[in-house]
């Protein structure tokens, strides 16, 4: 198993860096179990990118726009359960426990706490579903791990599948927004002036699959053409 570790500037940077490490270095799986059962270029990976306020959250390129960003980060993460969907993120950090409403409630009273994370993953999500009727889809995104440090709400999340050529630029940018949504609650609540800071990801598999391929190489292939000109002219 191949593990890297991607160091970017903002969340378009992260999204074509861990594209190109996949694309080059990433091992083939073959999913025998899951939402596609092919193909796939994986990496186990850690992702910081340390100014992923910068705007556009989301690379012209990316397979998603920010009116569905936008949808993700406050319907999907932020609020509850949407009525088409089985769960959310958000349906799952809201019920049985609030716990958004418990960590902004946290945080105003006291800023060094160490223990305010988000679990979405659920005990009963290692048993396959046996229903007809209803897939056994556990989330991808299992937690939400929350510091303020030096004035700035920090997290780190961890999936345990991530889709890098579909799934990634939305999470990030999503997460991005979530991450500013809870700072403005603290903050209004708290009479503070916190800041968002860095995000930082970890995944096990994160993924490319193969009806994805050529799209990946179009993405990858104007950097790597690059990169053998700047090589042949150091050679010369």
């Amino acid at each position: 198993m191949k593990y890297t570790v991607i160091k970017a500037f903002d969340c378009p940077d992260a999204w074509y860096k861990v594209l190109n490490e996949i694309w080059y270095n990433g091992d083939l799986f073959e999913v025998g179990y899951g939402s596609e059962v092919c193909e796939t270029k994986k990496l186990n990976v850690s992702i910081e990118i340390t100014n992923p306020a910068n705007r556009p959250l989301v690379d012209f390129m990316a397979p998603c726009d920010m009116r569905y960003v936008n949808w993700y980060a406050l319907k999907y993460l932020w609020s509850g359960a949407i009525e088409e969907e089985t769960y959310t993120y958000g349906s799952r950090m809201r019920d049985p426990v609030d716990q958004v409403e418990e960590a902004v409630k946290r945080y105003v009273e006291e800023q060094r706490d160490r223990q305010v994370t988000f679990v979405i993953r659920l005990p009963e999500d290692i048993k396959k579903q046996l229903s007809k009727d209803k897939k056994h889809e556990p989330p991808c995104l299992s937690l939400i791990d929350t510091e303020i440090l030096d004035n700035k709400l920090n997290l780190t999340c961890y999936f345990r599948s991530w889709d890098a050529y579909a799934g990634l630029p939305a999470n990030i940018a999503g997460i991005q927004i979530f991450n500013e949504a809870l700072v403005s609650e603290i903050n209004r609540r708290g009479n503070m002036q916190l800041e968002t800071g860095k995000l930082i990801f970890h995944s096990k598999n994160c993924h490319i699959y193969e009806r994805q391929y050529g799209w990946v190489e179009e993405k990858v292939k104007p950097g790597e053409d690059k990169r053998r000109k700047m090589l042949s002219a150091d050679k010369s």
